[in-house]
C-alpha cells in the first residue's frame, strides 16, 4: 500500500469561525482518499524580519520543515482589499527565506479563494498566482475556484449545505490530485 499524498493547507483566515476555514474542512472531506491534509496553523508564525534568521524563531523553523516534507500546498484564502490576508503573505515570505532556501518552491499547490460575496475573492485568488509564480510553485490552472457566497454552502462544521457546491469541490480535489501527481513520482491510486 503506498502513503497517503502529504498535503499540507494553508488558511489565510485567523477568524476562530472562519468561513474560508468552514470550507476547507469540506474540501478534505470531499479529497480523494488518496490524499492527508494536514492544516497548518499560522495564527503563531512571527512576522518575517531578516534580522530574526540568525536565529529563527520557532514558529519559522517548525513552519519550513513541514511544507519541505510536505507533496503539495492547498492554499485557501478570503479577500482583504484585493489582495490577500497579511497571515498569509507571512507565511510566503517565511518560507522563501533566507535567500536559496525557499521552501516551496516546485511544491505544486492549489488556490481557493471564498467570500461570502458573489465575486468569491477572485482579486485575492489572482493576487496570490502572482506570487506563487515567483515562488516556483507550479500552481493548478483549473478549474478555477472562486467561492462566493461560501456562508451559503458550508455549515458551521464544514459540511456542505449545496450539493452543487460538494460536486464542484469534489471536482476540484480531484483534480488537484491529477495535478499534484505529474510533479511527485507516483503512480495514480
Amino acid at each position: 500500500m503506498t502513503q497517503p499524498l502529504d498535503v499540507v493547507a494553508l488558511i489565510g483566515s485567523l477568524r476562530r469561525d472562519s468561513l474560508t476555514k468552514r470550507l476547507v474542512f469540506g474540501l478534505i472531506e470531499v479529497a480523494p482518499r488518496s490524499m492527508h491534509i494536514e492544516i497548518v496553523p499560522l495564527a503563531e508564525l512571527s512576522m518575517y524580519n531578516e534580522d530574526l534568521e540568525d536565529q529563527p524563531p520557532p514558529s519559522w523553523i517548525d513552519l519550513r520543515a513541514r511544507i519541505q516534507c510536505a507533496a503539495a500546498v492547498l492554499i485557501a484564502t478570503p479577500e482583504y482589499n484585493r489582495s490577500v490576508p497579511a497571515v498569509l503573505k507571512n507565511a510566503l515570505d517565511v518560507g522563501s527565506r533566507p535567500y536559496g532556501k525557499n521552501v516551496w518552491a516546485g511544491k505544486p499547490a492549489a488556490v481557493v479563494s471564498a467570500s461570502p460575496g458573489a465575486m468569491g475573492a477572485f482579486g485575492a485568488n489572482h493576487h496570490l498566482r502572482q506570487a506563487l509564480t515567483y515562488l516556483d510553485m507550479p500552481t493548478m490552472q483549473q478549474p478555477e475556484a472562486y467561492i462566493g457566497g461560501v456562508d451559503k454552502m458550508v455549515d458551521e462544521n464544514g459540511h456542505f449545505i449545496k450539493d452543487s457546491a460538494r460536486q464542484f469541490c469534489t471536482t476540484v480535489m480531484d483534480e488537484f490530485e491529477r495535478w499534484i501527481l505529474r510533479f511527485v513520482n507516483r503512480p495514480a491510486p
